[in-house]
């Protein structure tokens, strides 16, 4: 004859889980809903993950901010020096456009999608020369430049202000030159005082004024 088996608790579920609940209500609060979540945790594969913060849109550089609309007030007298090369020129008058209408004679400028428009006037060497120039703004580097070259195969697509300029001249030019999203036209006329000069001034304006417009704005190319 073999001895007895013992009973063990599978023999009295029962009483086992009667046990668990009395070790339950009989031990302490804190260990209780220890024992009580250690009993009924949940399978961890089914907990809810926290949700991730959402990412921050990132703020645009400075380099991506769009500059604000050419405006008269921005330019005053031209005071250029370069080496042993002086130029002065005193500022007359400042036009500030909201289109480009004021200044488009024929649709040239309707056309290529100008945007808006600044004029100004100078004169220079005691009232012998005279010169205006306007600053068109488009909304792309291939929209100014195709401007650019219709304005310069027609002298009367910009009104530009003739009551600024010399009556009576010897020297009288234009120049038309886009510079990324921008065409600047300069207009110089001179007596024969000022004709001698009048050429090297004119460039030296056009040429300082049009290099402004390199990196002002990214230009695009449609």
């Amino acid at each position: 004859m073999g001895h007895p088996r013992q009973p063990g608790p599978r023999d009295y579920p029962g009483v086992v889980s009667a046990l668990v609940v009395i070790l339950a209500v009989l031990l302490p609060g804190g260990f209780t809903f220890s024992v009580y979540r250690y009993l009924r945790a949940p399978d961890p594969s089914t907990a809810a993950a926290s949700p991730a913060p959402e990412p921050k849109e990132p703020s645009p550089s400075k380099s991506e901010r769009p500059k604000p609309p050419i405006d008269a007030d921005g330019y005053g007298d031209w005071n250029f020096r370069l080496g042993s090369v002086t130029f002065k020129a005193e500022k007359v008058g400042g036009w500030t456009y909201d289109s480009c209408a004021p200044v488009d004679r024929n649709g040239v400028l309707a056309r290529n999608r100008c945007e808006h428009a600044v004029q100004l006037a100078y004169t220079a060497y005691r009232g012998h020369l005279t010169a205006v120039q306007v600053i068109m703004s488009f909304p792309t580097a291939k929209a100014a430049k195709a401007a650019a070259v219709r304005l310069a195969n027609s002298s009367g697509a910009v009104k530009w202000r003739r009551d600024k300029m010399l009556d009576k001249y010897v020297y009288g030019k234009r120049r038309v030159t886009a510079t990324g999203k921008y065409v600047l036209l300069t207009v110089v006329a001179a007596d024969r005082t000022a004709q001698a000069k009048a050429t090297r001034f004119q460039h030296y304006l056009h040429t300082d004024r049009s290099n402004a417009f390199l990196f002002r704005d990214p230009a695009t190319s449609d």
